[in-house]
């Protein structure tokens, strides 16, 4: 997860706190709104994803982002949050982007993109 934040540092100018956090919100997005059996493939093959879900307390037990946004943000409560956590457009565009590269990296492209196609307004995003 480390080299996703360096990676999202380097290309949008965030210090590390906030490419975390971005990072956390668009987790905690997919988390919540995607088909849980291919997250959860998904974040089974993302190093680090579940943990740092749980840390963010994120998961379904817990609340965070989820709970804020009644069970499940939406792609565009997610835009809000990413914004409300100083992100601009261009910063917003390249997480997204970012997330999930790494995420096809990890899990290979038919998995992630059963989880796009699964959440109205994500393949907007990405």
């Amino acid at each position: 997860m480390q080299l996703l934040i360096d990676k999202i540092t380097a290309k949008t100018g965030l210090d590390e706190e906030h490419a975390r956090k971005a990072v956390s919100i668009m987790l905690s997005f997919l988390h919540h709104d995607g088909p849980h059996d291919d997250v959860a493939k998904l974040f089974a093959k993302i190093p680090g994803a579940n943990a740092m879900l749980q840390h963010a307390g994120a998961t379904d037990d817990v609340g965070g982002l989820g709970a804020l946004f009644g069970g499940g943000l939406g792609a565009m409560a997610a835009f809000n949050a990413l914004t409300t956590a100083g992100l601009d457009m261009g910063q917003i565009q390249i997480v997204a982007k970012e997330v999930v590269a790494f995420a096809r990296e990890n899990a290979g492209d038919e998995l992630v993109d059963n989880v796009i196609d699964a959440i109205p307004g994500l393949s907007q995003i990405v």
